[in-house]
């Protein structure tokens, strides 16, 4: 028999479908909302309703913004000539803690997964490649999660991107290159500390 409030209840199960939360986690969560003003509870609220009207991908990059352009794309003082490759916006956030990087970026989407069903055309791949025709970019920086995914992802991108330069000769002095193996194969960008990312970017190589 449950007898906490019907209400109480689904906060709760929504709580629980949050990655990494589990069901006394979830209780806590719940529990601490109930204890704080109603005030701080609707600024919560409204918090979440807002994901859903504010944000969008940037047109450039598909990074997470509230404007067409994201604020990274939009920096003059980024090189708009190196653009690093990510999966998810997260790694964009965990790239910019390490302060080692001036460029731009470009989120893909995810990463190539026949076993999920994830292919080249469920990702950002070709608007990345329409990017590096377009925009005189002089290096690519794959920086995919160190994954069986990642690496695939990688190695179709660093393909694509060299029957490009076959065809184009403005492009035959671009640069590709693959963030060097500081990070653990199978770990995320997300989960790695800044002197490991760090350490990943000073030792990257052409690819």
């Amino acid at each position: 028999m449950n007898i906490l409030p019907k209400s109480l209840q689904k906060v709760i199960e929504e709580f629980s479908k949050l990655p990494g939360i589990g069901s006394k986690s979830a209780s806590r969560l719940a529990f601490y909302l109930i204890n704080q003003p109603k005030s701080a509870s609707k600024e919560f609220g409204n918090s979440l309703l807002d994901l859903n009207t504010n944000l969008k991908n940037c047109k450039t990059c598909f990074n997470i913004c509230e404007n067409e352009i994201c604020s990274l794309c939009s920096d003059p003082k980024r090189d708009k000539k190196v653009i690093c490759v990510v999966e998810h916006p997260l790694d964009v956030l965990a790239i910019e803690k390490t302060g080692e990087f001036n460029g731009i970026y470009h989120v893909l989407g995810g990463a190539i997964s026949p076993v999920d069903g994830i292919g080249p055309d469920n990702l950002k791949i070709q608007q990345l490649l329409s990017r590096v025709k377009l925009y005189g970019i002089s290096e690519i920086i794959l920086a995919t999660n160190p994954s069986l995914e990642g690496e695939a992802t990688a190695l179709y991108i660093q393909k694509e991107i060299s029957a490009l330069m076959q065809k184009d000769k403005n492009l035959k002095t671009l640069m590709i290159t693959r963030i060097a193996r500081g990070l653990p194969v199978g770990g995320d960008l997300e989960y790695a500390d800044e002197i490991t990312l760090s350490r990943a970017f000073e030792g990257r190589k052409e690819y």
